[in-house]
């Protein structure tokens, strides 16, 4: 059981808690702006409802 657990944390040693490394990603200006553009979040809104509508007419046969 200890060989499955190091086989499967093997891959995260080398990072330390609470290192530079450890923290969460930093949003580029690309990011910033997709997620405050109110146009993009429409479409966005528009495409996932298309989707999900699809997914219960599907369903629904």
């Amino acid at each position: 059981m200890a060989a499955e657990e190091n086989k499967q944390t093997a891959h995260v040693k080398h990072i330390e808690p609470y290192t530079a490394e450890f923290e969460t990603m930093v949003p580029t200006g690309m990011v910033k702006f997709f997620r405050t553009c109110v146009i993009w979040q429409f479409v966005r809104f528009i495409a996932l409802n298309i989707k999900m509508t699809i997914v219960i007419l599907k369903s629904h046969k």
